[in-house]
């Protein structure tokens, strides 16, 4: 344990360094080394926005601000995952293996034979050793489950890896709120009895299952958010990704921001800290914590109120504001 540390943060609980359960560490302890996330455009669609569910989609959502020049669903899947390596090697270059990352839209929103199909193509490139499917929690359902438990458990025809028998799968849930009332009103078109079963129907299979939940939604308190943390560890999920509410040009949000900007939380960049250092005190520590905060470019945005700070950044800040609070993820936890 590292000497600065306070003698009450648990012995081995978190990385080497760390105060909370980072998911770079998470992965290195479990594997020996970083896997590194690549951003994946598979073409899916929305049944928030064909009509299935409702359009418009969400009043917050530009898919296109939150993901990476390289993916693009015009390009074939290998080409993607080969620009992403690329990409990755140069910004991370203790990156040892990847992670296809399926984020743009709703990607388990098809037929079962098509999904195994991109699946598939994505698990074929040489130094892909697992997928992460980010989805909405209702598009999923047995028949789905299954494909994903059979990928997991029984591999793919000549599918191998070094130091991986069979390829990693993990499924990201975008949960958003815990609250209904926010949920409806940003249009979301499900309600948390629906998050909830879909994370538990995901997790009974032993697929690793995520969450993301997006902080500042409009209506929605500081007291609201820490409340929600007994919600989110109710729930059988492996980690948990969190986003700053940022405004983007075009949405029907940056319209409802216009007219009413009280009803948004809008923290200065210690008072986020504070706010996620306040939530990890009382998330379960075996929860691994993949994000705290987001990224969006700045031509997306009518204001930048952090400025052009990025997210190592906010992560060394935090690991900074940690040590001062002298504080880590759990210790609220009853």
């Amino acid at each position: 344990m590292d000497n600065n540390f306070s003698t009450d943060v648990p012995s081995g609980l978190f990385p080497p360094g760390k105060r909370y359960n980072s998911s770079v560490g998470h992965f290195r302890r479990l594997y020996g080394e970083r896997l590194q996330k690549l951003v994946i455009d598979a073409g899916f669609s929305c049944p928030n926005r064909d009509g299935t569910v409702g359009v418009g989609g969400c009043t917050y959502c530009d898919n296109a601000a939150f993901h990476p020049n390289y993916s693009t669903p015009d390009m074939d899947i290998i080409t993607q995952l080969d620009e992403g390596i690329s990409f990755h090697k140069v910004r991370y270059r203790n990156a040892g293996k990847y992670l296809a990352y399926f984020q743009a839209y709703s990607n388990t929103y098809g037929p079962v034979e098509h999904l195994r199909q991109v699946y598939s193509r994505a698990l074929s490139h040489p130094e892909v050793v697992g997928i992460v499917i980010g989805t909405r929690p209702d598009c999923i359902d047995g028949e789905k489950l299954d494909l994903l438990e059979g990928i997991m458990k029984d591999g793919l025809p000549g599918w191998e890896r070094e130091g991986f028998g069979k390829p990693l799968v993990i499924v990201e849930y975008g949960i958003e709120s815990c609250y209904d009332s926010t949920l409806k009103r940003i249009n979301r078109g499900h309600d948390f009895a629906c998050a909830e079963k879909a994370v538990r129907m995901t997790a009974e299979r032993g697929i690793e299952t995520g969450a993301h939940f997006i902080l500042g939604l409009p209506g929605e308190t500081r007291e609201m958010l820490l409340e929600q943390c007994s919600l989110i560890n109710s729930l059988p999920l492996t980690s948990v990704k969190f986003h700053q509410l940022q405004i983007v040009k075009g949405t029907k949000m940056e319209k409802e921001f216009a007219l009413n900007p009280e009803e948004f939380l809008t923290p200065t960049l210690p008072e986020y800290l504070d706010l996620i250092i306040d939530i990890l005190e009382r998330l379960r520590p075996d929860l691994c914590i993949e994000r705290v905060a987001g990224e969006v470019p700045p031509r997306f945005v009518n204001s930048t109120r952090w400025g052009l700070i990025r997210n190592f950044e906010i992560l060394r800040m935090l690991d900074v504001r940690l040590e001062e609070r002298n504080t880590y993820q759990g210790i609220k936890v009853k």
